[in-house]
């Protein structure tokens, strides 16, 4: 098969374009999306890369081949899941696009501490309606919300014309670094084979990655602070295959078991903004210097270099900014988006496929190792391609889009309480 644009410069940045062209089979099926960019095939890419990286982790390696409607159904989870019959509520109602007085911009409030932060924006009190909000951001331009969300922390994105992004210092920083930045920070004896993974990611795209972790067969264990508690739904519906705790790393006897932890640790994957965790010891380097021979990773919205680097960012947000709305516009006025969270799936894939190729270098060669992805690079890849069981009654999710040689139709494991489990691992 003949990968899209996206999955090609994703196949060889891994090192494994050609195995990648060879082994990747034609998609079965086919997607229900309407889209301008090629959406789709940037999703069987990444689904396949991952399955490939990790057939190919197992020594199989087997041709692959997805299901476009399974790849569609997982993009899509958030329709597929029902939680004792009912569907959650993906969009908090201060989340959307709204006119602003100069133009349009997506704002994201879905966490009660982003909603807290947007109201403080916009001058409005915990009781006050939509209807006001939608009023407050008439009131002033665009870019004065955006700037002035990043300063206090809300999420607020202006919508642009790709030409315009493409104009931005940002922008023009994304553009120039890899799709996958892959790096080798320290030296350090291949390591026994093993598979655990801490996992300190949120949202949609590291818990994608190390949901793809699970499945491949690690023992991923998902570590967030009590004072950032997740959303329900959104855990349930990533977190298949994992186990959860809770740990306050400003607490001392909690950051010593983080560090017990890491000491058994192959895999350290985070989702947070770029130097958000290093009072914890937790940059790449400082984990390679404690720990050598670890393979780290990490996601982010915008990118670990340039002004933006800091931001907070989500992909409804990316794709505001970056011109994927205009480009995804119904009337070339009024901003549209991507038929899913596309940017999120797919980077969250493309980094499963990361960190599986830079396990596998590391236990032949040694190394400490760093994979680092952004959404706001996959979405520039996108806007430059030129491709055409809890119990079964109370959780429904959509199945597992994996196509490597023995991959399960079912998730073994479809997800517990959040922040259950010990903070121990079980091999």
């Amino acid at each position: 098969m003949t990968l899209g644009a996206v999955g090609g410069q994703v196949a060889d940045a891994l090192g494994f374009g050609e195995q990648a062209r060879e082994l990747v089979a034609e998609p079965t099926g086919a997607f229900p999306w309407g889209a301008h960019l090629p959406v789709g095939t940037l999703a069987t890419d990444s689904v396949a890369l991952a399955s490939l990286a990790i057939a190919l982790l197992r020594g199989n390696p087997s041709p692959v081949r997805v299901d476009r409607a399974r790849v569609a159904a997982s993009f899509g989870s958030e329709k597929v899941l029902r939680i004792h019959g009912a569907a959650p509520s993906a969009w908090a109602p201060l989340s959307g696009f709204w006119r602003a007085r100069d133009g349009w911009v997506r704002t994201h409030a879905n966490y009660p501490h982003h909603e807290r932060a947007l109201r403080r924006l916009l001058g409005l009190g915990a009781d006050v309606e939509t209807d006001a909000a939608v009023a407050a951001i008439a009131a002033r331009t665009a870019a004065d919300l955006e700037d002035r969300a990043a300063e206090i922390g809300a999420i607020v994105g202006r919508v642009r014309a790709p030409e315009e992004w493409r104009e931005h210092e940002q922008a023009r920083i994304v553009a120039t670094a890899p799709i996958v930045e892959r790096r080798r920070i320290g030296d350090a004896a291949p390591r026994p084979e093993g598979f655990r993974v801490l996992d300190l990611t949120r949202v949609i795209a590291g818990p994608i990655a190390t949901r793809d972790l699970a499945l491949a067969g690690a023992e991923v264990l998902r570590v967030d602070s009590p004072a950032l508690p997740e959303t329900g739904w959104i855990h349930l519906d990533t977190g298949q295959g994992k186990r959860s705790t809770l740990l306050d790393l400003r607490q001392a006897h909690d950051h010593a078991t983080f560090e017990r932890l890491l000491s058994r640790a192959h895999v350290v994957v985070t989702g947070y903004r770029p130097g958000a965790l290093a009072r914890f010891g937790l940059e790449p380097e400082d984990l390679a210097a404690r720990h050598p021979g670890l393979v780290t990773a990490s996601v982010s919205a915008w990118g670990a270099h340039g002004p933006w680097a800091a931001r907070r960012g989500f992909d409804s947000i990316v794709q505001a900014v970056s011109g994927i709305a205009m480009v995804e516009s119904p009337d070339g006025e009024t901003p549209g988006a991507l038929p899913v969270q596309a940017l999120d799936h797919a980077t969250g894939h493309f980094l499963a496929a990361g960190i599986v190729r830079a396990l596998g270098a590391q236990r032949r060669e040694g190394g400490s190792i760093d994979v680092r992805m952004s959404l706001a690079r996959t979405a520039h890849a996108l806007l430059t391609s030129t491709d055409p069981a809890t119990q079964a009654a109370a959780l429904v999710t959509a199945p597992p889009p994996l196509a490597f040689p023995g991959a399960p139709d079912h998730y073994p494991v479809v997800g517990g309480e959040w922040g259950a489990d010990a903070a121990e691992w079980l091999g």
